[in-house]
């Protein structure tokens, strides 16, 4: 039949169920909540507008079901599971709970918290209940009593049971396990995998046939000028680098090609390929039309680096070695063993050599993994010089300055602003104005004219010729002085923070890739020291994109370079950035290609999955049996599936498969208000129950909670039109709405304003969500405890740290510091400095009260008690900040221990435009417990329920300091 659209959110919706009488679907949305957390609501099948169910804000909810009478919900609370269905095994973050909901305001508990409880079903009579829990440790079936009384119904002893559903007559439930579909007969608790035969021809994906204009990453200008080449979809491929057009496909694999690099002849490329199970290097020689492979052996090459000379290759293999290869002869010799890079992403390393082709700089892991800059000659064995000292945990490209006299390189740390440093590797001779200006007058030919003069010997013009030629190359043979070199670090003093780099052939100036506010542009900086102008960044690029893969055409007169995946030049004197139209054509088989994929996604964890041990399972026994099944997905949909089921058996956080980005973008607009749900529902009314603060009706002044929408740019709305629908791409544009404060719509008036996004209304109901918590500890606390809430460990929500305990917790005798469903991020060490710091000295200005030293410098200090709210949402990095927290002794922890998701991770992206993720550092407490499956205990144990009217978590954290606070007093 014809197919339906009953829902228009910018927001995915999960079908949970159907109500007895087939009129309303019951769905679980992150639409109406704040951040990720589902609200369950329902619709009708023939249309309307959604209706909310549950919705306890900033708490997620899914998986209802109505019971056969219709009069009670029976749903999920709490937990990642509908996210992470896929992982195999136990963990905190996943532990949900089964509550009831009748007469749409009281709650009931049923199971407790502790296991995974999912997918709950009505019996027939519906006074009882099936579910899915793993509360002894494997995933069974079991049937419940509406007060909690608990029966297992299946034994199993491994595997996963998944999105079980019972049939309408209470008979049968049939669910997934071991990638077969079972049922289970109620009657006779008997269990058994349904033998389904496959009837017809094997659906087949026809071969999609690209043309890219865009998605291009690895861009590499040749030599010459003349050529670009690039990588799309895994491919390598060719084009005139001023023309543009029909790209020359120079791979043809199903596997992924990365890095291209040119020879000096412009005739020829190198580049990294995976197609033999480990990466190895080819080459493609455009002038015979042939690829050869250059590396062989069992362990990764990556970052190809050809000398100056055009005659030597530098690569890194097993992010262990650095090679040399004479690409003549392909005599190829270890220069060096040490560590280069993490082994989970071998081309992740940089490599630079000197213009005399005799020596590479490189960076090294060393003491506390600080990524620093070494030096070695081009010989076997070379012992590598350290020419940087820096506790830089992260880093980026690395240069050669003129005539090799320095080292330029990128330093960072996670949270702090990034900069390139210079280190000179020998001693800098002062050099005088006077001399300069002495030299004009030496070695001045003489005047014909002068009577006086003796002309010069014959060989006295070849003999000046040859000092200075000797001069010459006696200025750019690399010597390094380590005596001081510890010393003669400099950082250069840029006015936006650098994001990358390169220098020019010549040495004597830098691209650089830099941040000026939130845009990223290029600029150029003079390295060169006879400058009479000081060094400064000169900005040649002033677009909005992301600009990568920067540079310079050999005679440094212009930059090649990408922008949102698309090829651009730019002439650095005219500043006038041009595009290169290319099209890269490519046959995708997605028969072939999710081979590839598999193989991707199964090698990213065998060799950089953190514990060597797979948390217990045998990673090659997974391969075997996963193999046949991405081998037999008929859909990309289908092998994502698959994929995460496997990267799902080794139960760690942070984990998981994402299919290729598409932009859809938002179209949807939001009023910024909610509508009440029992009058809709009863009488087909828009009666507005909330309005969000600062959302597009609060701003108009003229909607107050109680009006009725009675119509949307003149049309009237009525039950069954969807609100969402008739706001369909009206982001930012006029709507004019009729408002009325009675029920009949009597005497609306007009009211203009434009809606916002879905992540703007989101964002919006955060701030409001906020104001309500400081609010009610300001109330509860009797204006003596301020309130702060970081949502996540990003720069953002630091920065907003800051704002919020300026504004007004100063003024308080102690600060509420909430993390509840806090997502994580990188800057709990920074938000921890901040309550942690402590008074030691007072400022007194004359005729000034005093005030304490350290906020007097600017420097950020609470100098006040604090108690901590956590709850099982509280993940990865905001774990890092309760354990800080604890471990400093900074106050009480109060609510429920932490999600026990917390691994160090980073994404890898695939062949298709998809992406793994890949936990590779552990983490660990002070004691030396694996941080990762074992959450951050509470001091005060507190369990926000659903549907309470007052947060009791808040309420015990208030308790807490304002106890403290007296003692002080």
């Amino acid at each position: 039949g014809i197919t339906k659209r009953v829902t228009f959110d910018d927001a995915p919706d999960e079908v949970s169920s159907w109500s007895p009488d087939s009129k309303y679907i019951f769905y679980a949305t992150v639409a109406h909540d704040i951040a990720g957390m589902r609200d369950v609501y329902k619709i009708k099948a023939s249309g309307g507008s959604p209706i909310s169910v549950t919705d306890t804000r900033y708490l997620t909810e899914y998986f209802a079901s109505p019971s056969p009478d219709g009069k009670t919900i029976v749903f999920n609370a709490r937990g990642m599971s509908p996210a992470q269905w896929w992982r195999n095994g136990h963990s905190h973050i996943d532990e949900s709970e089964i509550w009831l909901l009748q007469a749409g305001d009281k709650y009931t508990q049923v199971t407790k918290r502790g296991a995974k409880d999912l997918w709950p079903m009505w019996n027939k009579d519906g006074k009882g209940l099936y579910f899915v829990s793993d509360r002894t440790g494997v995933q069974n079936l079991y049937s419940s009593s509406l007060s909690g009384e608990a029966k297992q119904l299946t034994k199993f002893t491994d595997g996963r049971v998944l999105w079980p559903t019972i049939s309408n007559n209470g008979s049968t439930i049939v669910f997934e396990k071991d990638f077969a579909i079972w049922k289970f007969d109620v009657m006779s608790s008997k269990a058994e995998p349904l033998k389904i035969n496959l009837v017809g021809s094997t659906a087949t994906n026809d071969i999609d046939h690209l043309r890219l204009s865009s998605q291009f990453r690895d861009l590499e200008v040749s030599p010459d000028g003349k050529k670009v080449a690039f990588t799309a979809h895994g491919e390598v491929f060719v084009a005139s680098a001023r023309d543009g057009g029909n790209a020359f496909r120079v791979t043809n694999t199903t596997s992924r090609e990365i890095l291209p690099t040119w020879t000096s002849n412009s005739n020829g490329l190198i580049y990294v390929s995976e197609r033999d199970g480990v990466r190895h290097l080819y080459q493609y020689d455009f002038i015979k039309a042939t690829e050869s492979r250059l590396t062989d052996g069992n362990k990764d090459d990556g970052n190809p680096t050809i000398s100056p000379d055009g005659k030597q290759l530098a690569y890194i293999r097993d992010q262990r070695e650095l090679h040399v290869m004479n690409l003549e002869t392909k005599k190829d010799i270890i220069v060096t063993t040490m560590l280069l890079g993490r082994p989970a992403f071998p081309s992740s390393g940089e490599l630079a050599w000197s213009g005399d082709s005799k020596w590479i700089a490189f960076g090294g892991l060393g003491v506390k993994i600080f990524r620093n800059i070494y030096v070695a000659p081009v010989v076997a064995n070379a012992k590598p010089i350290q020419v940087s000292f820096l506790a830089n945990a992260f880093g980026g490209s690395i240069g050669w300055g003129p005539d090799g006299k320095s080292i330029l390189f990128g330093t960072a740390q996670r949270t702090e602003k990034s900069f390139i440093a210079k280190v000179d590797l020998i001693a800098k001779t002062p050099v005088f104005k006077e001399e300069q200006f002495q030299k004009l007058f030496t070695d001045q030919p003489t005047t014909p004219s002068d009577p006086k003069t003796i002309a010069p010997k014959p060989d006295s013009a070849a003999k000046r010729k040859a000092d200075t030629t000797a001069k010459v190359a006696a200025a750019k043979t690399i010597t390094v002085t380590t005596d001081g070199l510890r010393e003669r670090l400099s950082l250069l003093p840029l006015i936006a923070e650098p994001n990358d780099f390169q220098v020019s052939r010549d040495g004597k100036k830098m691209l650089v890739s830099a941040f000026a506010g939130d845009q990223n542009n290029l600029y150029v900086y003079s390295l060169d020291e006879n400058d009479n102008e000081p060094a400064s960044l000169k900005q040649i690029t002033t677009s909005p994109g992301f600009k990568s893969n920067a540079h310079f055409t050999k005679d440094g007169k212009e930059v090649f370079y990408l922008e949102s995946g698309r090829i651009f030049y730019v002439n650095v004197d005219s500043k006038m950035p041009k595009s290169v139209s290319v099209t890269a054509e490519i046959d995708v088989d997605f028969e072939k290609e999710k081979v590839e994929v598999f193989n991707e996604v199964w090698e990213t964890q065998d060799k950089g999955f953190y514990d060597a041990k797979f948390h217990g399972k045998d990673w090659k026994k997974m391969h075997e049996i996963y193999e046949p099944l991405a081998y037999g997905a008929g859909t990309p949909e289908e092998l994502t599936r698959i994929l995460n089921l496997m990267v799902g058996e080794l139960n760690a956080s942070h984990s998981g498969v994402s299919a290729p980005f598409s932009a859809g973008g938002s179209s949807t607009g939001k009023l910024g208000v909610f509508f009440d749900q029992k009058e809709y529902e009863a009488n087909g009314k828009y009666k507005i129950a909330e309005v969000i603060f600062l959302g597009p009706a609060f701003v108009s002044g003229e909607i107050k909670a109680g009006d009725y929408l009675v119509s949307i740019d003149g049309k009237s709305i009525g039950a069954d039109d969807n609100i969402d629908q008739l706001l369909q791409n009206k982001i930012d544009k006029r709507v004019i709405l009729g408002i009325s404060s009675s029920a009949n719509g009597s005497a609306p008036k007009k009211v203009s304003l434009n809606p916002v996004s879905l992540g703007t209304e989101k964002n919006l109901l955060y701030k409001q969500w906020v104001k309500e918590q400081r609010e009610y500890v300001n109330k509860v606390s009797n204006g003596k405890l301020g309130y702060v809430h970081m949502p996540d460990m990003g720069e953002g929500s630091l920065n907003q740290l800051y704002i919020d305990l300026d504004e007004e917790n100063h003024a308080k005798e102690g600060v509420v510091v909430d993390i509840r469903n806090n997502n994580g991020g990188f800057v709990n060490a920074y938000a921890l400095d901040v309550l942690s710091r402590k008074h030691y000295l007072t400022m007194t200005g004359r005729g000034l009260p005093s005030g304490p030293a350290r906020v007097q410098l600017g420097q950020r200090a609470i100098e006040a008690p604090t108690v901590l709210v956590t709850n099982q949402h509280s993940l990865s990095d905001a774990e890092d900040f309760t354990e800080g927290y604890r471990t400093m002794g900074l106050g009480k922890v109060v609510g429920e221990p932490t999600a026990g998701w917390i691994v160090f991770t980073s994404a890898s992206s695939l062949i298709n435009g998809g992406s793994v993720r890949l936990p590779f550092i552990k983490i660990t407490d002070n004691r030396g417990q694996n941080m990762e499956l074992n959450p951050r205990p509470v001091d005060i144990p507190v369990t926000r329920l659903i549907g309470e009217k007052n947060d009791s978590q808040l309420d015990a954290a208030v308790k807490q300091l304002l106890s403290e606070t007296s003692k002080k007093n």
